[in-house]
């Protein structure tokens, strides 16, 4: 298991002077004020130096959930450092569901929402597109409002945590429902290059498990909600003999119910149950975005370098995801399919395998998620975030000495 001083996967040992643990915002604004380097480091689940500083790192999870929902609006606001599983259990409790979670729970809603996380489903955002408005400390440990509408704000939700330090977020929720989720096999890469809409559009969200080098996809996850009808036959794919993990070997234990039987949304959702390590533990992670219309292409290309990804990798997984506003995010303009990899921890192999991942996906516009192991360079992700510049100048505004920076964003921005 990692330690106090690493990342979950134990890949990034952080260079911080000191880790912080605040139990109050007071106690978090001073720390700000006088820190020349202060950056908030969130539940750990970003695969490279995102988070680090050479200054103080901030861990939000002593702050209060202060969990308040408001059934007026149809929205939960909560402290910054809340994670998914205890808000989805509080809004359970109370009848209330948000639109789509991640594939584990575990992560901190603030840096899943700064990174541009998401779940899958046709029709359904990244985690982003809930957010209603976000309360960011800054430089100064003062604090400021954002809402959507106002002219920042489609800048400041995926923000790297280069704004500020995120102290409270304000969510759109629905009324509570159930999930099915359904595990089938036998799924062909003939059919899924034919009938691709088809098969992303069989259920509320929708994921693709593989390792590229055999005729068929390992297994197709579909979780529909109750009022939507189960799948009784989809392009010949039989649904599986019992309960399965993504990976081979993984223990079935930590993955949420399957066979087709209904439970609340929070349950379903994920892939992971909150009380299991989720995915292999032991592991690395890379994703691309992928205009939906090159969705085809990309498997084609992927599959043809099958031969180098498979000694690397645990499994991948191929998710969509509806357009958003957010200058940051992946689905940025666009519907989006996400292509992740959840790779053995080599990290060198891994990041020469990354290089040959990003050769072949680059005549289709290919677009990192933030948090997890990419090795495009800057004038490459000027070309791939367009609002990119954008966020930079308004990085410069709001912190013009650079409090929230660090190396991973000198890479980065222009």
């Amino acid at each position: 298991m990692p330690s106090l001083a690493t990342n979950w996967a134990g890949n990034h040992t952080y260079r911080a002077a000191s880790i912080a643990h605040p139990t109050s915002l007071d106690e978090l604004s001073s720390l700000v004020a006088g820190s020349s380097r202060i950056r908030a480091l969130g539940s750990r689940h970003s695969f490279s130096d995102l988070t680090d500083t050479e200054g103080v790192l901030v861990d939000l999870a002593g702050l209060a959930p202060d969990i308040r929902i408001d059934p007026g609006s149809a929205t939960v606001s909560l402290g910054g450092g809340v994670r998914y599983g205890p808000l989805c259990r509080a809004l359970e409790t109370q009848g209330w569901a948000l639109a789509n979670l991640a594939s584990l729970p575990h992560i901190s809603v603030a840096g899943a929402v700064a990174t541009g996380t998401h779940g899958s489903g046709d029709r359904n955002g990244s985690l982003a597109s809930a957010v209603a408005s976000l309360e960011v400390m800054g430089p100064d440990g003062e604090s400021r409002r954002v809402e959507r509408g106002d002219p920042d704000f489609e800048g400041s939700v995926v923000a790297l945590g280069a704004l500020g330090i995120v102290t409270r977020l304000e969510l759109d929720i629905e009324p509570t429902y159930l999930v099915r989720q359904e595990v089938r096999t036998g799924l062909t890469w003939a059919t899924v290059e034919k009938y691709f809409d088809d098969i992303t559009s069989a259920g509320y969200s929708v994921s693709l498990f593989t390792r590229y080098d055999e005729q068929t996809v390992d297994q197709l996850w579909v979780k529909s909600r109750s009022e939507e009808p189960p799948v009784e036959d989809l392009f010949d794919t039989l649904p599986a003999a019992e309960t399965m993990h993504m990976i081979r070997g993984g223990s079935v234990d930590a993955v949420t119910a399957q066979g087709g039987v209904t439970g609340p949304w929070l349950d379903r959702l994920p892939h992971f149950r909150m009380e299991f390590t989720p995915s292999a533990g032991e592991e690395l992670q890379s994703e691309y975005f992928i205009p939906r219309q090159h969705a085809v292409s990309a498997v084609e290309a992927l599959r043809g370098i099958a031969a180098s990804l498979t000694p690397l990798l645990h499994v991948a997984e191929i998710r969509t995801v509806a357009p958003d506003q957010h200058w940051l995010s992946g689905a940025y303009g666009r519907d989006t399919v996400a292509f992740h990899f959840t790779w053995v921890r080599d990290e060198p192999a891994v990041r020469a395998l990354v290089r040959d991942v990003e050769r072949v996906l680059a005549p289709l516009e290919p677009r990192p998620h933030w948090g997890k192991v990419f090795e495009m360079q800057a004038p490459a992700l000027a070309r791939a975030f367009p609002r990119l510049a954008d966020f930079a100048a308004l990085r410069r505004r709001v912190d013009p000495d650079g409090v929230f920076g660090n190396a991973f964003l000198e890479r980065v921005l222009p």
